[in-house]
């Protein structure tokens, strides 16, 4: 970054310098046309008049001669030829054409300096000629250009030099955070990289990327306790089966097959619905909580038919939309009816009477409710058991429960869908409801 700031820095100094010198040029050059104009033409002034002294005075330096007609000098200032004059007719009579000064060489004239000349006429075919040397604008550009070629390189330098200690001290924030970043390893506790006290563009990038880290380290974390928690979940059954088992094979004469047969079968079916709902969650996970599939989806016709193997301990109470429209979803229509299935699944394990299913059109959404008389969830834990592997005292439910994941993947599915899920009290029992957006 610095050689690059230098180099346009360089290209943008001789640029400058070489300007300079050719504006100031351009100005001492019209500074001294200025003066010999201005001199040339108080000179027609007093000719035309007929006031001319015999020696011309010139106290700013400029070179005058008065030619007449037929060549002859008659009037010159101090130190300028009396005889040559410093342009020929032909010279002269260009010059008063074209209204212009021009540079004359003035070393023939006894005059060591580069001369710069300008021309007026005067009455009676007469011409004024006015010099003046050029050598202390010369002198002035020469100056001009030696503090140019010895200021800019030490004013490059010094810039650069200042460019190295800026870009330095803004960037050493940088190869903290890369420090940082190197020291980062799987197994820290706390990954988090160092934040600069300046409020500047660096605080936030450090400020991002450790909020960055914490999101990754609350999804490691996540991570690992689902697969601590499913496997503490996959030891009850698997030491079961490995019991049953084995004690039926230590005794075979007085063991009940038929009894050791379903008791393993019974523990196979925990595992296989564990590993059904680990596969969902991980599909959710993965999708980053996106749908597998968009499409419309008829509540009105998929809550009967999720719940149709549940006989009658499941009532369905179905309200249509206005106009006896249907209503109607958009999303995943498998997924919609695992949510269905989960909540009367976690109703019917607690409930003595059947439990109620009803859908309804409530403004901009579908409401729909899964209502049982159980002992209900004290309003504390009503959130909590949302979360993954959380059950509450399994001594009110008739059986062994599942591992906790079914409330867990219904809240994932509804909020993929857009929609939202929170439990009430039914007094008596409990009711889930469940609001996605209609289509």
């Amino acid at each position: 970054m610095t050689a690059a700031a230098s180099a346009v820095l360089a290209v943008a100094l001789a640029v400058s310098s070489y300007a300079m010198i050719g504006v100031l040029g351009r100005a001492l050059l019209t500074t001294i046309d200025d003066s010999i104009r201005q001199r040339a033409r108080s000179t027609v002034s007093l000719a035309d008049a007929g006031r001319l002294p015999d020696e011309l005075s010139s106290p700013d330096g400029v070179l005058l001669q008065v030619v007449d007609a037929t060549g002859r000098i008659t009037h010159a200032t101090a130190g300028t030829d009396r005889l040559v004059p410093l342009l020929d007719a032909r010279q002269r009579a260009t010059a008063i054409r074209r209204g212009e000064a021009r540079f004359v060489d003035g070393r023939p004239y006894g005059i060591p300096h580069v001369l710069r000349v300008r021309v007026l006429s005067a009455d009676g075919g007469r011409a004024v000629i006015a010099a003046r040397s050029f050598s202390e604008v010369q002198t002035s550009i020469a100056t001009a250009g030696h503090v140019l070629l010895v200021g800019t390189p030490l004013l490059l330098v010094l810039l650069a030099g200042a460019s190295w200690l800026i870009i330095g001290r803004t960037l050493r924030p940088i190869a903290a955070l890369r420090r940082g970043a190197d020291e980062i390893t799987d197994t820290a506790r706390s990954r988090r990289l160092p934040v600069p006290e300046a409020r500047d563009e660096v605080h936030s990038l450090a400020t991002t990327l450790n909020d960055m880290l914490a999101r990754l380290e609350k999804a490691d974390n996540r991570q690992r306790a689902l697969v601590s928690d499913a496997a503490h979940e996959l030891r009850s059954p698997l030491a079961s089966i490995r019991l049953q088992l084995e004690v039926a094979l230590g005794h075979p004469e007085g063991q009940e097959w038929r009894e050791t047969a379903e008791g393993v079968l019974e523990d196979t079916m925990r595992l296989s619905r564990l590993a059904e709902d680990l596969l969902a969650l991980a599909r959710l996970d993965e999708r980053g909580g996106a749908l597998a599939r968009r499409e419309p989806v008829e509540l009105d016709r998929l809550v009967p038919q999720s719940v149709e193997r549940y006989g009658e301990a499941v009532t369905v109470d179905l309200t249509a939309g206005p106009g006896g429209e249907a209503i109607t979803v958009t999303g995943d229509a498998l997924a919609l009816g695992r949510v269905l299935v989960n909540l009367v699944d976690n109703a019917l394990r607690y409930a003595s009477a059947p439990v109620a299913v009803e859908l309804r059109a409530e403004g901009a959404d579908a409401v729909l409710t899964v209502t049982d008389d159980g002992p209900g969830i004290p309003e504390p834990d009503r959130e909590r058991v949302f979360d993954r592997f959380t059950r509450l005292d399994s001594a009110r439910s008739r059986d062994e429960g599942g591992a906790g994941l079914g409330l867990a993947i219904v809240r994932e599915t509804v909020h993929a869908h857009g929609g939202a899920v929170h439990l009430e009290d039914a007094s008596p029992g409990l009711r889930a409801v469940v609001r996605l957006p209609l289509s």
